[in-house]
This record gives C-alpha cells, sequence and structure tokens, in this order.
C-alpha cells in the first residue's frame, strides 16, 4: 500500500455495520399512570419517550464507485427516506472501491518496472460529484430531522392548550357536570395528538394528569358512571397486557423494544380501573415490560462490549503512531522504515469495526491526526513555535507599557484593579523567547511594585484617621454609659438626641470594629429611651387618671378598646413578619432589619400596656 502523505476526507474505511443511537440503549423506566379518579390516584413517575431506533435492514454493497454515484443520484432526486445507515455505508463503499483501484494501480506500476517513489497516484475524479451529492442529501435529512421537531413542538403547544380548557372546566364546578362530555372530547383531543419534544414530555405528561385529577375531584360523576368506565378500562388495559407478553416470542429485540414503548404509551392514556384491581393489572404489565426491557439492555450490552473491545485496539494504534519520536529521524532509511510500519497499521485498522458512537468520530480524527502529523516536517513545527514565542513578547511588552503608564496614578481603587487584571492576563500568556524573558518581567515587576508600594503609603495616614473616629465614638458610648436616669437632671430625650447628632458627623471607623460599636450604642440608647418612655407613659396615665375623675370619660372605653384591637393587630403584623425574616434572612443587614422590628414591637407593646392601664382605671371609677 502506497505512503499516505497527506490523508483524503477518510483514509481509513469502516465496514458497513448498523449503528444504534445511544439514547435506546437506556431501558425505558416504566410507571403506572395516575389515576384519573377521585379516590386514592395512583402517583406517576417519569416515563422517558421512546428514541426511535436505527434500521437494521440490510444495506447493499456496490462494486464500482458509479454505482454509488447513481444510487446517491437516486436518493437525491426521489422522495424515498434517507438514513444514516445507508449514507454511511455508500461512503464506506466509496472509498474502499477507492482505495482497492489505488493499491491495484501502485502495484502495476512497480510490477512494470516503475520506481515507486516516483510514482504520483491518479486523481479520484468522481469525488467531487460524489461530495456533492453527499451534501445533499445530508441537507435532505436535516430538513426532515427539523420538520418533525417542529411538528412536536406544536403538538407541545395543542396539548398545553388541552390542559388550559380543562382547567377551566374545573374552575366552574356549577356547570362541571354538564361540561363532561367536553372534557371526554379534550381527552380524545390529547389521544390524537402525537409526539412532543422529548425533554418536555414528562412534564407535559404531569401537568396533563394534574389538571384532570382537579377535574376527577371536582366531578360528582354516578357509581354507574365510574363503574363503566372502570370496566372499560380493565378491558383496555387487559388487552395491552396480553400484547406486552407476546412481544416476548418477537425475534427482533429492537423491534419487540419499539412496540413496547407504544404500549406503555397507550397504556398511560387509558383512564384508571377499580381500586382493588389498579395494582394487580398494573404488575402485569410491568412483568411483561420488565422480559422485554432485560432482552432489549442485554443486546446492547453485547454490542457495546465489541465496540469497546474495537476502540482499545484502535487507541493501541493511535498510541504506537503517536509514540513516534519524529525528532530522531535523521535518514531516508529511517524515513522509510517507519513509513512502512504506519502503512501496515492502517490496513489493522481497517480490518476493525466500529467504537462506540460517542468516540468513533474522535478516534478516527486522532488517527488521521497521528498520520498527518508523522508526514509534517520537522522545520514547520519549529517555524510555529518561534512565530508563538514572538506572539506571546508582542503581547507582554503591550501589558508593560500599560503597567509604566499606570505606575504613578493616585487613583487607588480603578489602577488597583486595572493592575491586577493585567496580572492576570500576564499568566494567561504563554512563554515568550529566552533572550526577552528576564527584561520584560523585571520591567513588569517593578512599574506594579512601584504603584503598590505608593498605594500603601497612602493607606496608612487613612487608618489612622479611622482609629481617632473609632475612640471618639467609644468616648459618647462611655457617656452615655455613666448616665444613671433616676438621677438625671435635665431633658433626657434631648440629651440623647444630641448625642446621637454627634455621633453621625463622626467620620468612618475601621471596618471590623463599626458593627460592634454601632450595637454598643444601641444598647446604652435602649436603655434610656426605655425609662423616658416609662416616665412619659406615667404621666400621660396619671394625667388620664386625673381628668376622668373631672367627668371627662364619657365614651373613653370603647375608643380605647377599639384602640387596644388596633395594637393587637400590629403587634401581630410585626409578629409575622419577624417569622419571615428569621426564616429567610441571615445577612448582617438582615439582622439589623430584625432588631428594628424588635424595637417597634417593644414600644407597640408599651402602649398596649398604657391603653389596658387606662381602661382600668376607668373600671375603678365606675
Amino acid at each position: 500500500m502506497t505512503e499516505i502523505q497527506n490523508p483524503t476526507e477518510e483514509p481509513v474505511v469502516e465496514p458497513a455495520v448498523a449503528t444504534e443511537p445511544v439514547a435506546a440503549e437506556t431501558t425505558a423506566t416504566v410507571a403506572e399512570p395516575v389515576a384519573e379518579t377521585t379516590e386514592e390516584p395512583v402517583t406517576e413517575e417519569a416515563v422517558e419517550e421512546p428514541q426511535a431506533e436505527t434500521s437494521t435492514t440490510s444495506i447493499a454493497t456496490y462494486a464500482t464507485k458509479a454505482e454509488v454515484v447513481a444510487r446517491l443520484k437516486a436518493l437525491a432526486e426521489s422522495d424515498e427516506e434517507v438514513t444514516r445507515q445507508e449514507l454511511d455505508s455508500l461512503k464506506s463503499n466509496f472509498y474502499r472501491i477507492h482505495h482497492q483501484e489505488a493499491d491495484a494501480a501502485y502495484k502495476k506500476f512497480v510490477e512494470e518496472g516503475g520506481n515507486a517513489e516516483e510514482y504520483a497516484p491518479a486523481p479520484n475524479l468522481e469525488e467531487t460529484e460524489f461530495k456533492e451529492l453527499m451534501a445533499i442529501l445530508r441537507e435532505k435529512r436535516a430538513a426532515a430531522a427539523a420538520a418533525q421537531e417542529q411538528e412536536r413542538e406544536e403538538n407541545y403547544q395543542k396539548k398545553l392548550e388541552i390542559i388550559e380548557k380543562i382547567k377551566a372546566i374545573t374552575e366552574n364546578p356549577d356547570e362541571i357536570n354538564r361540561a363532561y362530555n367536553d372534557f371526554k372530547e379534550l381527552q380524545q383531543q390529547w389521544n390524537d395528538i402525537k409526539e412532543v419534544p422529548a425533554e418536555k414530555a414528562t412534564n407535559l405528561w404531569k401537568t396533563y394528569q394534574q389538571a384532570v385529577e382537579a377535574f376527577y375531584d371536582t366531578l360528582k360523576l354516578s357509581n354507574e358512571l365510574r363503574a363503566y368506565d372502570f370496566k372499560k378500562n380493565l378491558a383496555h388495559k387487559t388487552a395491552l397486557c396480553e400484547a406486552a407478553e407476546k412481544l416476548a416470542e418477537e425475534p427482533d429485540v429492537i423491534v419487540a423494544f419499539r412496540k413496547l414503548q407504544q404500549l406503555h404509551q397507550d397504556f398511560r392514556e387509558i383512564g384508571p380501573v377499580a381500586n382493588d384491581l389498579r395494582e394487580q393489572i398494573w404488575t402485569r404489565f410491568k412483568d411483561a415490560s420488565t422480559v422485554i426491557n432485560k432482552r432489549h439492555q442485554e443486546h446492547f450490552e453485547a454490542r457495546k462490549q465489541k465496540e469497546e473491545e474495537n476502540l482499545a485496539k484502535k487507541t493501541a494504534i493511535c498510541e504506537t503512531i503517536e509514540g513516534i519520536n519524529i525528532d530522531d529521524l535523521k535518514t531516508f532509511a529511517e524515513w522509510n522504515a517507519l513509513s512502512e510500519k504506519i502503512t501496515a497499521l492502517q490496513a489493522e485498522w481497517k480490518t476493525i469495526g466500529y467504537a462506540p458512537q460517542k468516540m468513533n468520530t474522535k478516534i478516527f480524527e486522532r488517527f488521521r491526526a497521528a498520520c498527518d502529523n508523522f508526514f509534517t516536517r520537522k522545520n514547520e513545527y519549529f517555524q510555529t513555535v518561534r512565530d508563538n514565542l514572538n506572539q506571546n513578547y508582542a503581547q507582554k511588552l503591550e501589558l508593560v507599557e500599560k503597567a509604566e503608564a499606570l505606575k504613578d496614578s493616585t487613583d487607588w481603587k480603578s489602577t488597583t484593579d486595572v493592575l491586577i487584571d493585567l496580572q492576570k492576563k500576564w499568566k494567561e500568556i504563554g512563554t515568550v523567547p529566552k533572550k526577552y524573558s528576564d527584561q520584560i518581567w523585571e520591567r513588569f515587576n517593578a512599574a506594579c511594585d512601584a504603584f503598590f508600594a505608593a498605594k500603601k503609603e497612602a493607606n496608612q495616614g487613612a487608618h489612622a484617621e479611622q482609629t481617632t473616629n473609632m475612640e471618639k465614638k467609644k468616648g459618647i458610648i462611655d457617656m452615655l454609659a455613666a448616665i444613671v436616669p433616676d438621677e438625671f437632671e435635665g431633658d433626657l430625650r434631648a440629651k440623647l438626641r444630641e448625642a446621637q447628632e454627634e455621633w453621625n458627623k463622626i467620620g468612618h471607623v475601621p471596618f471590623k470594629e463599626k458593627d460592634k460599636l454601632y450595637q454598643l450604642l444601641r444598647e446604652q440608647m435602649d436603655r434610656l429611651y426605655g425609662f423616658a418612655n416609662q416616665s412619659a407613659a406615667k404621666r400621660r396615665l396619671d394625667r388620664f387618671k386625673e381628668s376622668i375623675k373631672n367627668g371627662n370619660g364619657s365614651d373613653l372605653r370603647s375608643r380605647l378598646m377599639r384602640q387596644l384591637d388596633i395594637l393587637r393587630n400590629e403587634i401581630k403584623t410585626y409578629e409575622n413578619n419577624l417569622g419571615f425574616l428569621n426564616l429567610s434572612s441571615k445577612s448582617k443587614q438582615g439582622n439589623a432589619l430584625v432588631e428594628e422590628l424588635n424595637r417597634k414591637m417593644d414600644k407597640l407593646k408599651a402602649d398596649m400596656e398604657e391603653v389596658k392601664a387606662k381602661i382600668a382605671a376607668l373600671e375603678e371609677q365606675k
């Protein structure tokens, strides 16, 4: 076989083996559909939409490239369904024939006395038309798939509309019995609509079942009608069980599995049976499904094992080629010997079947890349390396110039962010030519160090000012802590307002001390305001008692009772809000809000006690 220095689109031809879609290898999870009844609804588990199985129909082989092209033309000009398996087979046949013809031509050239080194393969004249037809057919398949997806999306929207109509019927209980026939018609419409997008199917079905359950929970059907429905549904489900059991005799595992998916869809769309028969009929159907699923799983496990073995063999070939140290090749004999070795590995590759679908393309690309790399001249690689080093140098030089332009900046915050970003970009850029490496790094590092040293010196002054502010605020706290309310002379409230104003005028303190100082201030303020509020409340109560002694108590009791109810409702509202905050907020800001609500609630409770005292004074006056 000739040396492949520039592999074509597919230098290695895979045998025509039908590939099953990966999604179909998973055994479907089956679950009893939700019962449409007002008694003990059955919970449904997710049932995935079955994936279309790959056709197992045998595909013809061809003797000439012209026959392959003719078949492609026929497919392109007709309405016949184009399968992926046939396209893969046609492609495999085309390149198999091409390589056979190329090998034969090469052998004939050598046998007739030609110099092997001077051999030039004939061009592949049919390849251009072949690729054009393949592109047309791929577009044809893509268009068909898009149309199917559009139809599924339209079906999804139709089913959403049906759910909303069922909900609308359920929301009018007075008319629900008259709407029963409308409900059954909507169910029939639902069943008539076929596939929806697979990723939406489960949630859509659950939403539909919830709407149906809500309808049956509201609907007051007669026992005779329900018994009739149960009997009819039992007959349908029994027939489905028998059909599922008969599938065990189906010789084609894939066909049996696909038919089982349709049976599950039918089973889900049938309503409930009598309560005492539900578990029995479902168990029978599930047991029959288990037999088919087990056969299906065993089938794909066996094929998967074979594909894994093929992948291991192909990986070993790739590792062999990749392990060749091209840099050590110095003579023509060495290159020729390794060329023969790689040619033999290419021939071996053709005898190995498909790898797993998700890895098949990747392993082929790895193999092709290894072959291409072997025939790439060493000096091209070195040129690429030099270009990369020079490009990295240009990028880092640009970063150096930006850093040097910012080293004298006094905009500490924004410049810090910019320099940190430049440092991150520096790390992401690769190495530069060795003769420039130390020089460019020293320039960049010096610019960054100059800025951060200046920033550190500036921040030391700001820290001293915050420390002074902290001492001032501690002085206010100590002054408040020294006040004894009973011994204070003058207006205590005015004193507290004055202290608060002085506190607000003081600037920032160290961040880690901020919350602690504020908490100490609030404790003193709450203590002193609490005393001031109690004194004010006592004075108001004394004035109230004096006023009712002078005959001013008419209609007061009813007004006080209304005021008491208002206060109780406000306190209840605050308690509910506090409950939500305690459950949802764990931040410092949330804790501050909780403290503020607690203070307001304490004030409301104090007001409520004052109102209760006034009511008690009225009672004593009577």
